[in-house]
């Protein structure tokens, strides 16, 4: 694990609020010269604690109104079984994240879908298709209270 310093923690923050800053205007939030501040970017990349960049999109801007949290239950544990299951999930668009849990359910998976006619495809044409399923619980998003991809990095520091 590549140890991080404070300035190394600061720069992933303001990166993870503000991911299009130039390299200059980071240098100077950090209080580094931009080749320093250039170069632990670089590692940061290179160490793969910065794994990539994208946009934050609004998702009732593009059409997905409908947000779910779907708990699934697999039929038997083998790897087999999970391979495949985990294969599905990685080809549904509609899923952004799965994690597998413990307790009485296997998975967790965040859908989004334009409308529940959408999910209702989805879950009867995809999910509960998928060999291995055994049970399937849908809970929709009323109101997103707080959303954030930022990681909690201040913790760190202390």
């Amino acid at each position: 694990m590549t140890t991080l310093d404070r300035t190394d923690l600061r720069l992933l923050a303001v990166l993870q609020s503000e991911g299009r800053i130039t390299n200059a205007e980071l240098a100077d939030r950090v209080s580094l010269s931009p080749s320093a501040c250039l170069r632990r970017l670089q590692r940061l990349e290179a160490d793969k604690i910065i794994t990539g960049y994208a946009a934050q999109i609004d998702p009732q801007a593009v059409g997905l109104g409908l947000q779910a949290f779907v708990r699934v239950q697999l039929t038997n544990h083998e790897s087999a079984a999970i391979e495949g299951f985990v294969e599905h999930v990685n080809d549904w668009e509609e899923v952004v994240a799965c994690h597998a849990l413990t307790g009485d359910m296997d998975y967790l998976l965040h859908v989004y879908v334009a409308d529940l006619k959408d999910f209702s495809r989805f879950l009867l044409d995809h999910l509960l298709n998928a060999s291995g399923v055994a049970d399937v619980n849908s809970s929709f998003v009323l109101r997103t209270v707080k959303r954030s991809p930022s990681l909690p990095l201040t913790q760190l520091e202390r």
